[in-house]
């Protein structure tokens, strides 16, 4: 446009004169004098607190740690002597060895009575089985029970409770809560009947084995 041209335009549009559809003219721009659209970059996204954030690696997730697992099991049986045999019985844990089929050593600490040091040997599910612990003896209640947890080596606890039947007999029951040792976790299910079954054959034993320390302790 002129510059001629362009002064007339001017002129005319602040007349007062000036046609009323001049002032609806549309003004026109150049799409090069736009603004450019912004880039990725230049967006910024507010995450609120607590919102899961995504990682483009694996490096981005955090490993859980595996839950360990805990089993119980519990025997129980009638014994022919009374229950203050029974208790006393029991009560001597280095005899434990000669009764229970998978406990091959138990050892009292000579300063700390209290605490002993256990060891576990038992071939199963195609593999030679060692473990080793101790253990601290909690406050019994006399013939009624006795209680144990391990302080350190195979995590485990239990307790024996002894009720009477008569002034002869009594009854047994024996609870042990053990932490599954990682080593035999692919048998884990199967390993809970297993213990329940060796711990049902020590009672037996168990049952035997108080008859003939009843004699021995007899005076």
């Amino acid at each position: 446009m002129s510059s001629a041209c362009a002064t007339a335009l001017a002129a005319c549009i602040s007349s007062p004169n000036c046609p009323s559809s001049l002032s609806h003219i549309p003004i026109w721009r150049s799409s090069s004098l736009r603004a450019p659209p912004p880039s990725l970059s230049d967006i910024s996204f507010k995450i609120p607190c607590g919102s899961f954030k995504r990682s483009s690696s694996l490096t981005g997730f955090r490993t859980l740690s595996p839950v360990m697992q805990w089993q119980d099991c519990t025997v129980k049986m009638e014994i022919d002597v009374p229950i203050s045999v029974a208790y006393d019985c029991y009560s001597d844990r280095e005899a434990i060895p000669r009764w229970m089929p998978f406990i091959s050593t138990v050892k009292i600490l000579e300063d700390k009575p209290d605490l002993s040091r256990w060891s576990l040997k038992y071939k199963a599910f195609g593999r030679d089985i060692e473990f080793s612990w101790l253990a601290r003896n909690m406050q019994p209640i006399p013939n009624q029970k006795i209680h144990w947890r391990s302080l350190e080596g195979l995590p485990n606890r239990g307790a024996v409770r002894f009720y009477p039947k008569g002034p002869s007999s009594c009854l047994v029951e024996l609870t042990v809560s053990y932490e599954v040792p990682p080593i035999l976790a692919p048998v884990a299910s199967a390993l809970q009947p297993f213990l329940e079954s060796l711990l049902g054959r020590g009672l037996e034993r168990f049952a035997t084995f108080s008859k003939s320390y009843k004699s021995d302790s007899t005076v």
